[in-house]
């Protein structure tokens, strides 16, 4: 390598897998080199959630970074770590700051068919990576009172509306996004679709949302249009825009093979939707492309908090890591293409199709076990099927 990768740690079950995959399936191979942060929720406490800023910033200074999972605190985890404050997701931080989109697709293979019989390709989901709930502000109301939305403009434009007549207790939110935002989102989309040459869906809810989702629906088709509607039909492939209850409907109903791009919160939750139904969560891949060429891979899975207290007991433990090697492998690959180092790429190569010939082989940790068929699977460890694969390198 001569150029590093913005390497991100991360917490619990997924971090111990995080070492387990840098000893024995990177550094055996690779001359790594990384510009580490630890952003696990201890460092980010102490450092009052600076050293995300920073991994970030380091992002878009590389140009490729690699994250593990991480910890969004709640009330439990503010006890639980004894956190100064409840700190934001990270990911939400560095989506912010990198203002890109979010790409998440399964990782599929012949022995593990979608619950969705009619599904013959990947779908892959286009997450927008800024605002909407993510950015929210909350008021939990004691009493009753006018809840009112107020806009000033800085030439002396003033606009308000109640949102609503409190009677007594209750909540509000207030959401926000960006033309600017909405924009990229639409541009990385329409590029990723060029690039795989593959269909794009966008759905929203602009008949209940008139003025918010319906500018998400106004600036995508702006951009369509004046940008990328030659090319989509030189290639034979299709935006339309939908309701995003027809998008289900649709998807459920659709053999894949296309892009679905979502709003920041219906991608989150779909995304979960799509990877369970194309076998595991586990196997879900993400990358968060910026608009300016920044990239930053990881696993779409949490941090499996469950397994990580069986660890610390002792006990042994079947975690899948198959996403976190992946969003290992899309990082070298990606930093192999942009520094022009072909062995770097066909590493990654080699070891992406040596953990799907470890699965195909029978050998799955036990999330995996009820989903084969056609193989008699056997279930391992996590370290005995990270072994596994460094065999099938060797």
């Amino acid at each position: 390598m001569t150029t590093p990768l913005v390497e991100m740690d991360g917490d619990e079950m997924t971090r111990i897998l995080w070492k387990m995959i840098k000893d024995e399936l990177i550094l055996p191979f690779v001359d790594l080199k990384t510009e580490y942060y630890d952003l696990g929720l201890p460092e980010r406490d102490k450092t009052g959630d600076r050293v995300t800023v920073e991994s970030a910033e380091a992002t878009k200074k590389y140009g490729v970074a690699v994250k593990c999972a991480t910890i969004t605190p709640n009330a439990q985890r503010m006890e639980e770590y004894h956190l100064h404050q409840m700190w934001k997701s990270p990911n939400g931080t560095i989506r912010s700051i990198l203002d890109g989109t979010v790409f998440r697709a399964p990782i599929t293979i012949p022995s593990i068919r979608p619950c969705v019989r009619n599904w013959e390709k990947p779908i892959t989901i286009a997450r927008h990576a800024y605002g909407d709930v993510y950015k929210s502000v909350e008021i939990r109301v004691g009493e009753p009172g006018v809840a009112k939305l107020v806009f000033d403009g800085e030439s002396g434009s003033h606009e308000e509306i109640v949102i609503h007549d409190f009677k007594g207790e209750g909540v509000i939110q207030g959401m926000h996004n960006t033309d600017k935002s909405i924009r990229s989102f639409a541009h990385s989309c329409f590029q990723f679709a060029v690039s795989t040459r593959q269909d794009l869906w966008f759905a929203t809810k602009d008949t209940i949302s008139k003025k918010y989702d319906a500018r998400f629906r106004e600036i995508f088709q702006e951009v369509y249009d004046n940008d990328y509607k030659a090319d989509f039909e030189r290639l034979g492939i299709t935006y339309f825009y939908t309701l995003i209850d027809d998008a289900v409907a649709r998807v459920i109903r659709s053999k894949g093979g296309f892009i679905w791009a979502c709003k920041n919160y219906d991608g989150d939750v779909m995304s979960d939707m799509l990877s369970t139904a194309f076998g595991s969560l586990a196997m879900m891949t993400s990358v968060l492309v910026s608009p300016d060429g920044n990239y930053e891979y990881e696993a779409a899975h949490g941090t499996v908090t469950r397994h990580y207290y069986k660890y610390l007991k002792g006990e042994e433990t079947s975690t899948n890591p198959m996403a976190t090697i992946f969003a290992w492998t899309g990082a070298l690959r990606k930093r192999g293409e942009l520094d022009g180092l072909d062995d770097l790429v066909d590493f990654a190569g080699r070891l992406e199709q040596a953990c799907l010939d470890t699965i195909n082989s029978g050998i799955v940790t036990k999330d995996l076990v009820s989903l084969m068929e056609g193989v008699t699977p056997k279930a391992v460890s996590s370290l005995g099927f990270i072994q596994a694969i460094r065999e099938r390198m060797q």
